[in-house]
């Protein structure tokens, strides 16, 4: 059994922020929440999350998440202090405790696992994730035997110039036998310049305690300002795009694309320069984005183009071509082997198979059947200034440049708008409408001097 306490209580003076640290965006998720996905090959029973400043905009944020227990902590007063909130929410709990902090968001899964398994095979009081770093300066000195069993933790002010040449440093993440920590917590004391309470002292007063390092040194690095943050983003962003070049991925140029870890992409398809893949996308094998574009929150068919686009909230099947600077948006849904060429925006807009809306056109709150083709300048007049109203157009439909549809509207099928038309009125099917006034030319028309 396993209880995970997640520490999520600072403010986190050093954002220069409104916003609790643990909120703060990376990838398209915050860091607490990156915290508890990084759990995912646990079998973690209870997940305590521990709030403090701004604690309901964390509830808030974790409210959709299974398993949360939040765990007040009014003052902050350290590690020790905040890890002591739990004892009456865990009180005769059998199992092991791992203590993560909400702004360490690059762990990797496998290497909670290696910690809680080394935990267990050596059946310690207390196992500790420690990193060899390059710099260690700043970072509390972690001292073992040859066999990785604790000896002393030592701040890094407190290091003799001969301690400081240890590159073992304090992850800050810790795996308790639960009875053995709740014996150890009541007798922390604040004996520091701080007046905190660290739980490095608790392991201290404890049994066996072994060390394991971490393969990557970079999943243990925190973040306490701007540029850390920044710092990790090009982190995630490194492995997210080295993962998916393994798959079968091209990115012409990875440097200017970001991609966040829950784009999921399949074989084949290219990712052009200074594309930006966000939240709860599908890209369908080769399919071909960008150069220049954006797609969020939607989901992209096979061998579909997008060019110097921007596709929120929406979906494209296959074949399709999108560009170049369309703008699909409001849950906009796009029929197989379609084009939607310059200066196109869709919002809240359905379209059948084969269907063309090709340049200059505004297509909202309507829905179009097969192979209607939408003429240049078209525009779908969906508000009345209170209310949207809804267009409907029918297969094999097409319009005239310049059309004007003044919803709510019903044109049928095999319908043709002559250029030029406002059409206020439903049309049957199998009709031509004309809705243009008689041109007039009157000659000779100037004043005489």
């Amino acid at each position: 059994m396993v209880a995970a306490v997640i520490l999520a209580a600072g403010k986190g003076t050093r954002m220069k922020s409104d916003l609790p640290k643990v909120l703060h965006n990376l990838g398209g998720r915050s860091l607490v929440e990156r915290v508890i996905s990084s759990l995912s090959e646990i079998q973690v029973d209870r997940q305590l999350v521990i709030i403090g400043y701004q604690g309901q905009l964390v509830q808030q944020t974790l409210q959709t998440l299974p398993q949360i227990e939040f765990v007040e902590q009014q003052e902050q007063l350290g590690t020790g202090h905040a890890v002591q909130q739990v004892l009456p929410h865990l009180q005769g709990y059998p199992g092991d405790v791992l203590v993560l902090n909400g702004d360490v968001p690059l762990l990797r899964p496998q290497t909670l696992k290696l910690l809680i398994d080394t935990h267990r095979q050596h059946q310690n009081a207390a196992t500790i994730l420690t990193a060899q770093l390059a710099n260690p300066k700043g970072y509390g000195r972690v001292f073992c035997d040859g066999q990785n069993i604790l000896k002393q933790i030592v701040e890094d002010r407190d290091c003799t110039p001969a301690q400081r040449q240890n590159h073992r440093v304090n992850a800050g993440i810790y795996c308790f036998r639960w009875a053995d920590l709740a014996e150890a917590l009541p007798r922390l004391r604040a004996d520091n310049d701080q007046q905190e309470y660290y739980l490095t002292d608790v392991v201290s007063d404890m049994g066996q305690v072994m060390a394991v390092d971490v393969d990557d040194y970079q999943e243990i690095l925190g973040i306490n300002d701007r540029k850390q943050l920044a710092s990790a983003y090009s982190i995630l962003q490194t492995r997210i795009k080295d993962r998916w070049m393994a798959a079968g991925v091209t990115l012409i140029d990875p440097d200017s694309v970001t991609i966040d870890d829950t784009v999921q992409l399949h074989p084949d398809v290219v990712i052009e320069p200074q594309t930006h893949l966000r939240g709860q996308t599908v890209i369908g094998a080769g399919s071909r984005i960008g150069p220049g574009s954006l797609i969020e929150n939607s989901q992209i068919g096979e061998r579909v183009t997008v060019l110097f686009s921007v596709v929120s909230d929406s979906q494209v099947a296959a074949d399709s071509r999108i560009g170049p600077y369309a703008h699909l948006r409001g849950h906009s849904s796009i029929g197989a082997a379609c084009r939607i060429g310059n200066f196109v925006e869709l919002k809240n807009a359905t379209l059948g198979d084969r269907t063309n809306a090709a340049h200059l056109s505004y297509l909202g709150d309507a829905t179009l059947g097969n192979q209607v083709n939408i003429g240049a300048g078209t525009i779908t007049a969906n508000y009345d200034g209170v209310r949207k109203h809804h267009t409907t157009i029918g297969d094999r439909s097409k319009t005239g440049s310049n059309s004007v549809l003044v919803a709510p509207l019903t044109i049928g099928e095999d319908v043709t708008v002559a250029a030029g038309s406002t059409i206020t009125k439903d049309v049957p099917s199998d009709a031509l409408v004309i809705a243009r006034t008689r041109q007039i030319v009157k000659q000779g028309w100037r004043p005489k001097a």
